[in-house]
């Protein structure tokens, strides 16, 4: 005897879609931050940074950490969260690693990481930029997540085009409008006074700075007693003054402190 089946109903299943996590929204209301940190023991203010641009109710932050700059943030001390704390923090949409590139073998279609982070980031901003990492930039490595994104930065503006921000983009008087990264050195005294060092920083701040029509923007260090125990110049700029930088460029002051979250 076979069984009858009665009064079948539709499920109304949806097909199952493969979504590629790097596939980032381009177009949505808020001001895109890319926030990044490289091998310095400033990189545990990033999570001041975070806190104090996250009262800004339009604004979307993602953070990139070189392999060097996670050791500053594994949860050794309040000031020291772990990452995984910093991304339950508001407005954070995302931490990334260099191990989230090519995570899955590439398939024609996927998105690839280091350029929709480009395309995403109104502005970039490496807050502390290690030596380590200015050499490599001004020598146009690649080797990990954070330099390929630099190395894939729209230099022409003629490839991502600059959302219509209120801040000051700091571009010259009928220059194309482009992108911007900021970037905050932050290194030991000798090694800020070695000359190689004026040189590639001469490098952003000149020959590819802002100012001339270019795309980089330096926040010159300060002098302090450093991490090491030498006193002198070196010392990452006040995280609270590019916090103040970072608005202004955005704009975020200019008729948002409605929206801003009480803090």
């Amino acid at each position: 005897m076979s069984a009858v089946i009665e009064n079948l109903k539709p499920l109304h299943l949806k097909p199952v879609r493969n979504l590629d996590p790097n596939a980032l929204p381009l177009e949505d209301s808020k001001l895109h931050l890319l926030l990044c940190a490289t091998g310095s023991v400033a990189t545990i203010k990033i999570p001041n940074m975070v806190q104090a641009l996250s009262r800004h109710a339009n604004i979307s932050i993602r953070l990139v950490f070189t392999k060097a700059a996670k050791n500053f943030l594994r949860g050794q001390s309040a000031e020291q969260p772990t990452l995984e704390e910093i991304e339950a923090l508001p407005s954070v949409d995302g931490i990334y690693v260099d191990e989230h590139e090519w995570s899955e073998p590439w398939v024609r279609g996927n998105k690839i990481l280091h350029i929709e982070l480009r395309r995403w980031a109104d502005i970039m901003v490496i807050a502390p930029l290690s030596a380590g990492t200015l050499a490599k930039i001004t020598q146009g490595w690649s080797d990990n997540l954070l330099l390929s994104v630099i190395r894939a930065w729209d230099t022409t503006g003629e490839v991502d085009p600059v959302r219509n921000l209120q801040g000051d983009n700091g571009d010259p008087e009928g220059a194309r409008q482009k992108k911007k990264i900021l970037v905050a050195p932050s290194m030991n005294t000798a090694m800020w006074k070695q000359p190689i060092t004026k040189k590639q920083v001469d490098i952003l701040d000149e020959e590819w700075g802002a100012k001339n029509g270019g795309w980089f923007e330096v926040l010159l260090p300060m002098e302090k007693q450093l991490a090491c125990g030498d006193v002198g110049a070196g010392a990452m700029k006040d995280w609270r003054e590019i916090v103040e930088v970072i608005e202004d460029r955005l704009g975020l002051n200019i008729g948002h402190e409605a929206d801003a979250r009480s803090v």
